[in-house]
C-alpha cells in the first residue's frame, strides 16, 4: 500500500478514499474491561471520500487536512481552497465525512463526534505519501469542521491516544465552547465581530479562561463580520437556521493573508 501510494500520479483534484482513525479504548476503559473480565477492542474506522490536490514538482511539501461545515462538502469552498493552498506550496485534503455516513446535513441536529476521528484518518493517510512531509501537515476546518478542528487538537483529548500528531491547526468561525483553550498545538482562530451562530464572545472568554497550558493560540476576531465571512457565494447574505450568513471581502481577505503568514511561519519557506 505504501509503495502504490509512494508512486500513485494526483491529478490536481483527485478522488481518494481512505478510513477514520479507530476510536482506541482509553485507558480508563481498559481497566475496568479488566477488572471485569472483558476485553476491549478498538472500534473500526468509517471509509471516508476525500479530494486530494498537489503542487507541482516531487516535494515533500507541508499539507493540510480540510474539515467542512454542516452543511456538508461545498465544492466551490474545495475548488477555492485547494487551488490557494496550492499556490502556495502545500498539498491538501478536503474530507467529505458525510457521503459515505448517508448524511446531508449535521446543522439542526446534534454534532457528529466521529469527525475528530475523521480528521486523524486523513492524517495518517497523507503520511504515507512520498510527497508529503509528515512532520508539516495542519489540521483546519470551518464552522463544524472548525469546531472539530479545535476539539481534535485540545490537550488531554482523542489528540493524545493517536500516534500521528498535527503541527498546526486553523478554525474558522468554530463553537469556542467546545474547548477549554488547552491545544497541543499552536492554533490560530478566525472569528466574525458580528458572528451570531458561533458568537466571538465565547471565544473571547475561552482565551480569557486559559490555564496557560499546552500551545500558543491566536485568536483575529474580524470588525463587522458574520459568519462564513470568508465565502464568496454569499456576498448578498441569507439566513440559515436562523443565523445571518454573509461574505465580508475585507474580512475574507485578511483571514487569508493571517493563514498564510501562520502556515509559513509553523512550517517555513
Amino acid at each position: 500500500m505504501a509503495g502504490y501510494l509512494a508512486c500513485a500520479p494526483v491529478n490536481a483534484e483527485e478522488a481518494v478514499r481512505f478510513q477514520s482513525a479507530a476510536v482506541a479504548p482509553t485507558p480508563l476503559q481498559m481497566r475496568n474491561a479488566q477488572q471485569n473480565g472483558q476485553a476491549l477492542k478498538a472500534v473500526p474506522g468509517t471509509p471516508l471520500n476525500g479530494y486530494l490536490t498537489r503542487p507541482p514538482g516531487e516535494g515533500p511539501f507541508p499539507a493540510v487536512v480540510v474539515l467542512h461545515a454542516c452543511t456538508g462538502l461545498s465544492p466551490d469552498v474545495k475548488k477555492t481552497w485547494s487551488e490557494r493552498l496550492s499556490s502556495w506550496g502545500y498539498v491538501s485534503l478536503f474530507v467529505d465525512s458525510f457521503s459515505t455516513r448517508g448524511i446531508r446535513e449535521t446543522c439542526d441536529g446534534k454534532p457528529l463526534a466521529d469527525r475528530v476521528y475523521d480528521a486523524y484518518g486523513a492524517l495518517e493517510f497523507l503520511s504515507k505519501y512520498s510527497f508529503v512531509d509528515p512532520r508539516r501537515i495542519a489540521l483546519a476546518g470551518s464552522s463544524a469542521g472548525g469546531t472539530t478542528t479545535l476539539e481534535a487538537v485540545q490537550s488531554g483529548g482523542a489528540e493524545h491516544l493517536m500516534e500521528r500528531k498535527f503541527k498546526v491547526a486553523i478554525a474558522y468561525y468554530p463553537n469556542c465552547s467546545a474547548t477549554n483553550g488547552d491545544m497541543a498545538v499552536p492554533t490560530l482562530i478566525l472569528i466574525g465581530e458580528l458572528d451570531d451562530w458561533t458568537p466571538a464572545k465565547k471565544c473571547q472568554d475561552m482565551m480569557a479562561h486559559r490555564s496557560g497550558k499546552g500551545s500558543a493560540v491566536q485568536l483575529d476576531v474580524f470588525k463587522g463580520a458574520r459568519h462564513a465571512f470568508a465565502s464568496p457565494g454569499l456576498k448578498t447574505g441569507s439566513e440559515d437556521y436562523g443565523h445571518r450568513v454573509e461574505y465580508n471581502a475585507a474580512a475574507a481577505e485578511q483571514s487569508i493573508t493571517d493563514v498564510r503568514v501562520f502556515l509559513k511561519e509553523a512550517f517555513g519557506g
